[in-house]
């Protein structure tokens, strides 16, 4: 007869739970267990036992090419958003300049289609003109510059952070870049990437004919092949930063390019230290400048600014993009509507404005102090982890438990909100609006490299469903939006929320202490605190995770037809995040019982509970055409086996779900994973 959930393991705590419930408010498991698909066995497929039904039934949306259990989310707080924009617009009497007008007026930009479709591409023109003007390296220096102060079509990724080697300054990273196809559909062989090649020579003929270039078909070649040689020379992110190099410097690294007219536009050449994070790819793209045709450099930024602007301007130029990285490339069937497209600029632009409402209205303290308690005790149960590891060295152990110590954690939203003074947002100037953003918050992070020590902004905003460790700062960051169902249900009892966000907070906090965060010493300085017989232990210790990606990475042999590639060692430091947090997340949870038998709900056990929350959080699906081209950069497993594959390294699980040999999901012992 096939099993279920084990009826010993609830009958054991019925008499407890039932004891309990009179001293107890009532409590809810979180689950509909009419929704579970009981075609499968939580022992064969946890993963499909509290998602099956969901995956059956909820469709992609058109306007989506994924869709999980952050998208609803997203999707929700969009809806909230777009609410309290609204709900400003309606108000009269709103003080020129105000936060409050400021987002209404950007708003109102976005969903000015009438306008949007009247001037054509005339608000791209000007630049497209400077471009064009572009008669030696330093003018391309100059203007590559430009536009990545005052657009997201510069060629390269800079940020501005703290400096690990010295404590509380800050400094430039700079990350390789210019590349509009992610680096294999340039390299490729297979025949889905010499289709992609071949789309793509289309897209810029048509953009380029569009914005009446001379030789449409011609440029969109040369930006080709340039973009392919620009892609030969990317390289994997190191694991530990480079020391930082002042600008001067970077000239005499990096020949072939001006880098000192590069950086003036941005502030950059005020700086004291770049990090130059991929320091082969920038010596090869110098030395690629001068053995290409002025002419290809101009289309090629061109290229950049068009496809940056596209989403913004009338609909020829937009469905053309669209048309492309939408449709062909990752299969959206209908464009995102302007609302959500207006949404979604208000969150990018003035964040931090519209965030400080969303809380008000979507946030309670007492949903704020229960995550908070949770994450105390996520963080109690790393540091009785990491005191009792019998693999770190004694020095290691050391060094991980003061980390952990001054660890900081925020939740919600941050304690310093951005402010957006100054900055000119006009309801009839869409395209200037994102220029002068662009270049307002270009200036605010250069200023914060002339004020080290103001701390206290976040990398997201509070709208954002996802989470985050930031290893300079030590600290991990959990938006407001991400504390919803089904990561934290305010009305579920303990179990629930210590699998859900539990175990993304124990992942975040993982990060810190893992290969990663070994480079990161508990005030954010640059020391590798990992001793030799650390690292051999540590990979000793993940060895079953290799095991399980390896095995995985043979089932899915075909990513042509798949869509999933798993890569490396990105996807197992992902992975081994995901079992060291739902580890230590079970820890927390137990201890947060203090002695006390799990209440049974909704006839699930607390482990149960637990568990099923962990799976749940990973429901998604997604069209195959994104699969393969999220699958280039994808630094995660697919969501079926971070549920399951992780589950089954813990011995709670086998004890909850009275999974043995022969089930799905059975690991031999000695081949599952205990980091803590």
């Amino acid at each position: 007869m096939m099993r279920g959930l084990p009826a010993a393991g609830l009958a054991a705590c019925f008499c407890a739970a039932v004891s309990l419930a009179a001293q107890r408010p009532a409590q809810v498991s979180g689950f509909d267990p009419a929704t579970f698909d009981t075609s499968v066995r939580p022992q064969d497929d946890l993963y499909r036992y509290v998602n099956g039904r969901w995956l059956d039934t909820t469709p992609i949306p058109d306007d989506r090419v994924s869709f999980s259990a952050s998208s609803e989310l997203t999707e929700k707080t969009n809806a909230d958003i777009r609410a309290i924009i609204e709900e400003l617009a309606a108000q009269p009497n709103r003080r020129a300049g105000s936060r409050e007008q400021q987002i209404v007026d950007l708003y109102a930009s976005m969903l000015d289609e009438t306008a949007i479709e009247a001037r054509r591409a005339a608000p791209i023109e000007p630049e497209l003109r400077a471009i064009d003007a572009v008669d030696s390296v330093r003018a391309l220096a100059d203007r590559a510059g430009r536009l990545s102060a005052t657009t997201t079509a510069g060629p390269f990724f800079a940020t501005v952070g703290l400096d690990p080697r010295n404590a509380g300054d800050r400094l430039v990273n700079l990350s390789q870049g210019g590349l509009l196809l992610e680096r294999d559909n340039y390299l490729g062989t297979e025949p889905r990437a010499v289709e992609i090649r071949a789309e793509y020579q289309r897209y810029l003929t048509r953009i380029f004919t569009l914005t009446r270039r001379a030789d449409p078909a011609g440029d969109a070649a040369a930006v080709l092949s340039l973009e392919t040689e620009i892609a030969r020379a990317h390289i994997p992110q190191p694991a530990a930063p480079p020391a930082p190099l002042s600008v001067s410097q970077m000239t005499g690294a990096f020949p072939g390019f001006d880098w000192t007219a590069w950086a003036r536009p941005q502030g950059i050449d005020r700086v004291a230290g770049v990090v130059v994070l991929q320091p082969e790819f920038f010596r090869s793209f110098a030395a690629l400048v001068p053995q290409r045709p002025l002419a290809t450099w101009r289309a090629w930024l061109a290229a950049r600014y068009i496809t940056a602007l596209s989403p913004y301007l009338n609909r020829d130029i937009s469905d053309a993009r669209f048309d492309f990285f939408g449709a062909f490339l990752t299969g959206q069937r209908v464009v995102i509507p302007r609302w959500k497209r207006g949404v979604s600029l208000v969150n990018t632009i003035l964040g931090d404005a519209v965030g400080r409402v969303y809380v008000e209205r979507h946030f309670p303290r007492s949903s704020r102090d229960r995550v908070e308690r949770i994450v105390g005790q996520v963080v109690r149960a790393f540091k009785q982890s990491v005191l009792e590891s019998s693999w770190l060295s004694p020095s290691a152990r050391t060094e991980a438990h003061t980390k952990l110590q001054a660890l900081s954690t925020r939740v919600g939203f941050p304690d310093v909100w951005k402010d957006y003074r100054g900055l000119e947002m006009r309801s009839d100037d869409l395209v200037g609006n994102l220029t002068r953003a662009a270049a307002f918050d270009n200036a605010r992070r250069m200023n914060r490299l002339a004020r080290p020590e103001e701390r206290g902004e976040w990398l997201a905003t509070p709208q954002l469903v996802n989470a985050y460790y930031a290893p300079a700062q030590n600290e991990i960051v959990l938006p407001a939006a991400i504390l919803q169902p089904p990561y934290f249900d305010a009305a579920a009892d303990d179990a629930v929320n210590y699998g859900a966000i539990g175990a993304v907070i124990g992942h975040e906090i993982g990060h810190s202490l893992d290969h990663a965060g070994r480079w990161y010493t508990s005030t954010g300085a640059l020391r590798d605190w990992w001793q030799a017989q650390d690292v051999a232990a540590y990979a000793a210790r993940v060895q079953p995770v290799l095991d399980q990606l390896s095995l995985a990475a043979e089932r899915r042999s075909n990513p042509q037809a798949d869509g999933y590639r798993l890569n490396g060692i990105q996807v197992l430091a992902e992975s081994v995040g995901d079992v060291a947090g739902l580890t230590v997340a079970h820890r927390a949870y137990r201890m947060s019982l203090g002695g006390r038998p799990a209440p049974v709900i909704d006839g699930l056990t607390g482990d149960q509970r637990f568990f099923l929350a962990w799976a749940r959080i990973w429901r998604a699906k997604d069209r195959p055409e994104f699969r393969r081209q999220f699958s280039l950069t994808n630094r995660y497993a697919p969501p079926d086996f971070r549920a399951n594959a992780t589950a089954g390294h813990l011995d709670a699980f086998y004890e909850a779900f009275g999974v043995v040999a022969g089930d799905a999901l059975f690991v031999l012992p000695a081949r599952r994973a205990h980091l803590y």
